[in-house]
Order: C-alpha cells, then sequence, then structure tokens
C-alpha cells in the first residue's frame, strides 16, 4: 500500500502526473454530463423551413444544452407519419397541425399537445392580383385547386358559405401541391391550402404577384398552426417543461435579433435554407411564433373543437385540458 501512495505521490507531483490527473476529471465531468442529459428525438412535420427557426436557433445557441437536453431534430420521410410513430412511442415528440391533432384524439392516438410553434393560422386561399377575384363571391364559377382533401375543403366550404355559396358554384381540382405553378399556368384560378409565409412569396419572385383571403377573417375560428406533441404516457415528464424554457429564450432571441437569428438558421443546412425564399419567409413568419411556447389557450381550443365537430371531421369533442393539451 505505501508503495502504491509512492506512486501516486509522484504522479501528482509531476507534470505528466498533473497532466493525466487533469483528463481524468475532464473526462469524469464530461461523462457526468451526458449521463445528466435526457434526449429528445423531435420528428419534424416537414424539411426544415423558417416554420421550424425557434427548434433550430434553441439547438445552435445551447439553449437545449443549457436545460440538459440533448434534442435529436428528425426531418421524416413521410409527413403524415410523426404523430402516429409518437403515438406508438418510436419517437418522443412531432410537430403537427392542431386541426390534425382534433382528427387524431377523434381516431384514438394517444396524444398530448405540449407546446405550439406557430400560434396562428397560415392557411389561405390564393389568386393572383391580375385576376378579376376580389372577394370570395367572386369564385362563382371558377376553379379552386387544392392538395388534401377534408381540411382543405371544409375550409373552403366555410368561406363559401359566409359569401351564400357552395361547393356547386366552383369546380374543385386536385392539384397534387402544386398550388403556385397551377395559379401560374392558370390551371385554377384559385388555391386553398396556401401558406401565406410560403406561397405568396413564391409568387411574388416569380413576378405573379399573389393576393390572400384569410381564413380566420372568413368564418373559421382562429387556431394553432404548428404545434408539439407527445404520448399521452410522458406528457408528465419533466423534460418538455424544460423544452418549452429552451423554445421560449429561441423565440426571443429571435424576435430581438432577427437578422443574427437568420444568420444561425441559415448555416444549419446553409445548401437548402440560404436561398430568396426562405428570406422573404423568414420575415413573414417571425411575428406567428409562439411568444410563450409552452401557454394553452384552452378556450381556442374548445371553440376549434366544437367547429371541427360542427363541420362533421370529428365526432366527439373532448375537454382540451383534460384529453389532449397541457401546459407543461
Amino acid at each position: 500500500m505505501s508503495k502504491i501512495r509512492e506512486i501516486r505521490k509522484s504522479m501528482k507531483n509531476s507534470v505528466a502526473g498533473k497532466k493525466w490527473l487533469a483528463a481524468c476529471a475532464l473526462s469524469l465531468l464530461v461523462s457526468a454530463q451526458a449521463l445528466a442529459e435526457d434526449k429528445v428525438t423531435l420528428l419534424l412535420d416537414w424539411f426544415v423551413n423558417p416554420d421550424h427557426a425557434p427548434i433550430v436557433i434553441a439547438e445552435k445557441k445551447g439553449y437545449f444544452a443549457e436545460q440538459g437536453l440533448k434534442v435529436d431534430i428528425q426531418e421524416p420521410a413521410d409527413p403524415s407519419m410523426p404523430p402516429k410513430l409518437v403515438a406508438a412511442g418510436k419517437a418522443d415528440m412531432a410537430v403537427t397541425y392542431q386541426p390534425q391533432l382534433h382528427m387524431q384524439i377523434d381516431e384514438g392516438l394517444p396524444l398530448t399537445r405540449v407546446a405550439t410553434l406557430i400560434a396562428t393560422p397560415l392557411n389561405t386561399l390564393v389568386t393572383l392580383k391580375s385576376s378579376n377575384i376580389q372577394s370570395i363571391a367572386d369564385l362563382k364559377g371558377k376553379k379552386v385547386g387544392f392538395s388534401v382533401g377534408g381540411f382543405e375543403d371544409t375550409l373552403l366550404k366555410v368561406m363559401l358559405k359566409q359569401h351564400g355559396m357552395t361547393f356547386d358554384d366552383v369546380e374543385l381540382i386536385n392539384v397534387n401541391w402544386s398550388l403556385s405553378p397551377s395559379l401560374i399556368t392558370g390551371k385554377v384560378d384559385a388555391v386553398v391550402g396556401a401558406y401565406r409565409n410560403f406561397e405568396l412569396n413564391q409568387l411574388d419572385i416569380e413576378n405573379h404577384p399573389g393576393h390572400a383571403f384569410y381564413v380566420e377573417e372568413e368564418g373559421v375560428p382562429a387556431y394553432d398552426e404548428l404545434i408539439m406533441v407527445v404520448n399521452n404516457k410522458d406528457r408528465d415528464n419533466d423534460k418538455y417543461r424544460r423544452f418549452n424554457v429552451a423554445l421560449e429564450q429561441a423565440v426571443q432571441f429571435i424576435v430581438n435579433h432577427p437578422d443574427e437569428a437568420w444568420g444561425l438558421f441559415k448555416d444549419y443546412k446553409p445548401k437548402e435554407l440560404d436561398n430568396e425564399l426562405n428570406r422573404r419567409a423568414w420575415k413573414d413568419t417571425l411575428p406567428r411564433f409562439a411568444l410563450q411556447p409552452g401557454a394553452l389557450g384552452q378556450r381556442r381550443y374548445e371553440t376549434f373543437a366544437s367547429f371541427m365537430q360542427e363541420q362533421g371531421l370529428i365526432k366527439n369533442k373532448v375537454p382540451a385540458l383534460v384529453e389532449y393539451a397541457i401546459e407543461p
């Protein structure tokens, strides 16, 4: 034992020994930090775009790490799958849409909303400024393009009803996600489901400026466009409260330093993000971010659930706060 003590003392007093001890201490510290981190597998709803800026900035600025989180951000191969994978326990968290959440709950998926990314609708009905369509009423006899049946059909139906019309007054055409090109080529006179921060900018870049009719001004209750959901069994995990703390820090940074935040955001995937469309969309998306991502407007969720039920999109209306939406 005395020999061992001598060796330790010798190592401690030598330069090499000090370096070795320092390396050991650093290794232990890093290991301890790694063990303390909670991993969150986060599935996006689509490829990375300015809608996801708070997530990217929270990662780039180290806000997630400060909250003891290691967030694995993944882009889905199939945009319809993220909530289903969370419901099946294959991922921790997914970005989805409030209208879809109501339908998923109605189908029995064990999902709970824990955060909001985009706190206003992005959906619009878009026409070209060069057309003679000045109001929804002017759509009578016109061709209207859509990409996804169900909710987009309902948006159009409600907007038409506000002006005394029905589906019989327009011709519906499935344009298969080709919203802007269908307008530009004259295949349709209007498209429903166009995002106000993307399609309008895309049309302008192509020198075919568009005009948007906002769904929340045409009979549709306001709702959260993008939210984040977790599995019910995991909804009370403290890591989601910490996730929201980091997300709120990121939103504050974006609002206070939009140009610096844009630089960090585009550098996340420069080949895909550093272009004119994303630059324009960035500016139009800033006012839409939820300033308090964890905060829940219960009355708003209840109102929208009633709307979904009235429109036949869900069969049962359940209390939001009890069943599928919480403030972590």
